[in-house]
This record gives structure tokens, C-alpha cells and sequence, in this order.
């Protein structure tokens, strides 16, 4: 059973920086797609940052590009989300995610379709002070 957890939420003040981590138990890692979503309050899980297989790709909702940045370490079957410059509107739980299927044809056009995941952690609290 593929687990996901994440981890190097906390509280910052609006400017700073932080770097979560999602650890992925199980096999096949380096086969798959993540991505990064978050959801405030009340609202809708969202959207913020994929990447692909390799790492090679990777995609930003509009929000965060040029201020968050994801990567992955497949050896160590983690991948990252550096966030800088946050504002307090970044305040909000923060997932990282599993796509549904490996060496996907599908992501590079869906990759912020928060269905197309199927193995979700559960949550990092992230929250910007202003």
C-alpha cells in the first residue's frame, strides 16, 4: 500500500520562505507524476504545481509562478515544493498527490485535475502571517 506524507509546514511571516516535503513508501516512485494542491477554509482543494516522472516537466498554476517550485528526488522517492515570497493568501493545507497511472499520455494535458490523483497524504498546515 503506497503511502504519502508530508511534511515542513508551519507559520511564516508573509515574505519568507518554506520547503515541504511529501516521503512516498511503496515501489515504482520514479514511475509516476505528483503534484502539490492546497485547500483554505471553506473553499475548494486547488491546484498548485506538478511535475512529471522524470522531473523533467513541471507546471505552476498562475498563482505561485516564479515564486514556488517544485522538484523531486526519485532515490529518495520524495518530491519538494520551495515556496518563496508567500503572502498570506497562500495560507492553507497542503497535499501532495499521486497520479493515477504510470508514464502517464494524459498528465502534461490534465496535470491540474485534482481526479486525476489517487493517492493523496494527509495534509501540511501552512500558514502566512501578514
Amino acid at each position: 500500500q503506497v503511502q504519502l506524507v508530508e511534511s515542513g509546514g508551519g507559520l511564516v511571516q508573509a515574505g519568507g520562505s518554506l520547503r515541504l516535503s511529501c516521503a512516498a513508501s511503496g515501489r515504482a516512485f520514479s514511475n509516476y507524476a505528483m503534484g502539490w494542491f492546497r485547500q483554505a477554509p471553506g473553499k475548494e482543494r486547488d491546484f498548485v504545481a506538478a511535475i512529471d516522472w522524470s522531473g523533467g516537466r513541471t507546471f505552476y498554476a498562475d498563482s505561485v509562478k516564479g515564486r514556488f517550485t517544485i522538484s523531486r528526488d526519485n532515490a529518495k522517492n520524495t518530491v519538494y515544493l520551495q515556496m518563496s515570497s508567500l503572502k498570506p493568501e497562500d495560507t492553507a493545507v497542503y497535499f501532495c498527490a499521486r497520479w493515477v497511472n504510470t508514464f502517464s499520455t494524459t498528465f502534461t494535458t490534465r496535470y491540474n485535475v485534482k481526479d486525476n490523483y489517487n493517492i493523496w497524504g494527509p495534509g501540511t498546515q501552512v500558514t502566512v502571517s501578514s
